[in-house]
This record gives C-alpha cells, structure tokens and sequence, in this order.
C-alpha cells in the first residue's frame, strides 16, 4: 500500500538571482517602452483597449509578485498581497486574449493559459496546506510571466518596436 506523503512546510528559500534580475530587466524594459511610446507624441488613443488592460495589469504584477516572493510567508499581508498578484495575473491572462499579432492568437497565449490554471490551482494548494507545491506551482508561474515579457520585445511585436523604435 503506498504511503500518503505529508506536504510538510520547508526552510525558506530565497528566489534566484536570475529571477530577480529577469524581473528588473522586464520591468525595466517595460516601462521605458511605455514611457517612449508617451514621449513620442503619437497618440495613446490608437492603442487597444485590451492591450491597456493587460500592460495596466501586468505591469504592477512584476514587482508584486517579486516582493511576495522575498517577503515573509503565510502572514496576513502574504495573503492579502499574493490575491491582489493572483487578481492582476488573472486579469492580464484574460485581457491578452484580446491582443492579437496579425488578427490573430499567437503562440505566446499558451502562456495565458498556464496562468489561468496554474493559479487557481497554486490558490487551491496554499488553502489546503501544500505549501511547497504551491511555492512551486507560483514561482513557475512568476518565471513564465517574465519568459512571456521577455517575448514582447522580439522584433516585430509591439512592444519591441516602442522600446527600440
């Protein structure tokens, strides 16, 4: 008969520099995109509406989700923080559905997908107790939401042309 494992609290661990540093470089790039694309005198009112949903969320979503991840755990201000994260990654996952190259779904939407399970499920860990799974369950989806801005500055996405012009 096999055993039933017990998902016992574990030691904390710092996140890797590299995720960190991936988060700085994406939000970074973020901003000064959209800073030049403010400065460039051409209107915002051409962007789409859904694409301002989804920078207006992804964008405090990067370092929210860099603090909660080397902050304290489980404390009140843990939960409060990691639901406002969960609510804005939601929102950004949706609102990308919205935002399409060409007309049409690109494969950087699987992603969005991800997002709108691995969350929920990450949520659904933390409430009953598997901690570890859903640290684990949470820093996969923080690194995929980095992999995903580091996509948008490709050449011939839109990101990429108001960063680098």
């Amino acid at each position: 008969m096999a055993s039933l494992a017990i998902d016992r609290p574990t030691p904390y661990r710092a996140p890797s520099k590299m995720i960190v540093g991936g988060a700085i470089l994406v939000g970074s790039m973020l901003l000064i995109a959209v800073v030049r694309r403010l400065n460039s005198g051409v209107p915002i009112a051409g962007v789409s509406p859904w694409l301002a949903v989804h920078l207006a969320t992804v964008i405090p979503a990067l370092p929210l989700g860099a603090y909660v991840m080397i902050r304290r755990k489980g404390d009140r201000l843990h939960r409060m923080l990691g639901r406002t994260w969960v609510i804005l990654m939601i929102v950004t996952a949706l609102a990308s559905f919205g935002v399409r190259s060409s007309g049409h779904l690109s494969w950087i939407h699987i992603l969005s997908l991800v997002v709108l399970v691995s969350v929920p499920r990450g949520v659904v860990m933390a409430m009953r107790g598997q901690v570890s799974k859903h640290r684990r369950v949470m820093t996969n989806v923080y690194i995929g939401l980095i992999v995903a801005g580091l996509f948008v500055f490709l050449p011939g996405r839109l990101l990429g042309s108001w960063l680098f012009g």
